[in-house]
């Protein structure tokens, strides 16, 4: 690549040198070379001048053109985050419904004998009765 750089580098300084050469020959001696060539060399050069100048006007409408695309982007993302976190918020609380036993919860009467004489007691005092006669 190196090589193939430095190859067109000369070529265009000698290219260049060859054009000054021709431009003082026709200084000297009055006469244009190849006058059709740079007629046509100079249309073109214009035609490409004015697609250049288009060009500029159209590459001026590229940022805000990505400026909006990257809002509507972000704007999309935004929306399906909210609609995924909604979503993990309802699953989230099935779960914890379907973990929790307080829905299908039935009490029942308990098989301990510790627990049973405490609830009689709890039973007792609540109805105003003497804690002390119900002991034994």
């Amino acid at each position: 690549m190196l090589l193939f750089a430095g190859i067109v580098f000369f070529l265009s300084l000698l290219l260049i040198a060859t054009l000054f050469a021709l431009n003082i020959r026709e200084y000297h001696t009055g006469r244009h070379a190849v006058l059709e060539w740079r007629k046509a060399a100079d249309r073109e050069a214009l035609q490409l001048k004015e697609l250049m100048a288009a060009a500029d006007l159209d590459l001026k409408k590229v940022p805000p053109l990505l400026a909006h695309f990257a809002h509507v982007c972000l704007h999309f993302a935004a929306l399906e985050f909210a609609r995924l976190a909604r979503e993990a918020s309802k699953q989230s609380h099935r779960l914890a419904d379907f973990v929790s036993h307080k829905r299908n919860f039935e009490r029942r009467e308990t098989r301990s004998a510790f627990l049973k004489k405490m609830t009689e007691l709890k039973n007792v005092s609540e109805d105003g009765h003497d804690d002390e006669e119900n002991v034994n």
